[in-house]
């Protein structure tokens, strides 16, 4: 089953194109390593799956819903910036800002319990939030996140600024969303080393798409990373101050 199909889709700020024609799809199951340099649209084209961007040309639909036509397709999906530093005095508790990401149902506390155990938080729940470190919590985001059941989950550069040890765990923990939550994950990243240990695909963008297939496909083709390592470097000379993710 297809869970995410996008065709045609196009996305301008003012006379800037962003996303140029990009057309993908991604399957039931999939974790999906999406790549691309600073300013490639990654960002851009996850705000436009979410609806927060409705401005497109094209097609999006998650699990065979247009979302311009039917909203409630979304309410499937669990979502991940990328990663902001909180405030050690922020007042709100771990337990609090979980029970913030349910939107469907009613606030249990079976719900919260279960998605915090599923991200080894259980004992912190009553910590205020500002005092975690920057890997708890990014995964305080993630059991927000899963507490509505989401079947598809989109993670923006989620492990930016964390150090390494804290990267692996938290792509230990992606690993296990996917296989044993049978979770669809789409995951931006820069880190091209956890995509090729992790991802069972691949989607590169720069602009438009220039490559969606399998790991495996791209990383033991010496033409493609090239060509990706040498777009990267033309965006990163190109630069603007205006970047759009």
């Amino acid at each position: 089953m297809q869970v995410v199909e996008i065709e045609r889709l196009s996305y301008a700020y003012s006379d800037s194109l962003v996303l140029d024609n990009v057309s993908f799809s991604i399957n039931e199951g999939d974790l999906l390593g999406m790549i691309g340099p600073n300013g490639a649209g990654k960002t851009t084209l996850f705000s436009c799956m979410l609806g927060l961007l409705g401005g497109y040309t094209g097609t999006i639909k998650i699990f065979g819903q247009d979302i311009k036509k039917n909203a409630k397709a979304l309410k499937s999906i669990g979502y991940i910036p990328q990663r902001k530093t909180i405030e050690r005095n922020f007042p709100a508790t771990v337990e609090e800002i979980v029970s913030l990401g349910i939107t469907r149902g009613k606030v249990t506390k079976e719900k919260i319990t279960l998605a915090l155990d599923t991200v080894s938080l259980l004992e912190q729940k009553d910590r205020r939030v500002g005092e975690l470190s920057g890997g708890q919590q990014q995964r305080v985001l993630i059991a927000k996140a899963l507490v509505n059941d989401p079947k598809l989950l989109i993670l923006d550069e989620p492990a930016t600024g964390i150090d390494l040890e804290t990267q692996n765990k938290f792509y230990a923990l992606l690993k296990k969303l996917n296989q044993e939550k049978k979770i669809t994950i789409i995951w931006a990243s820069h880190d091209l080393d956890a995509v090729n240990r992790i991802a069972s695909s691949v989607a590169c963008i720069n602009r438009s798409m220039f490559f969606h297939g399998m790991t495996h496909e791209f990383f033991e083709n010496p033409d493609l990373l090239k060509a990706y390592s040498e777009s990267s470097m033309q965006a990163h000379m190109h630069l603007h101050d205006h970047d759009h993710g």
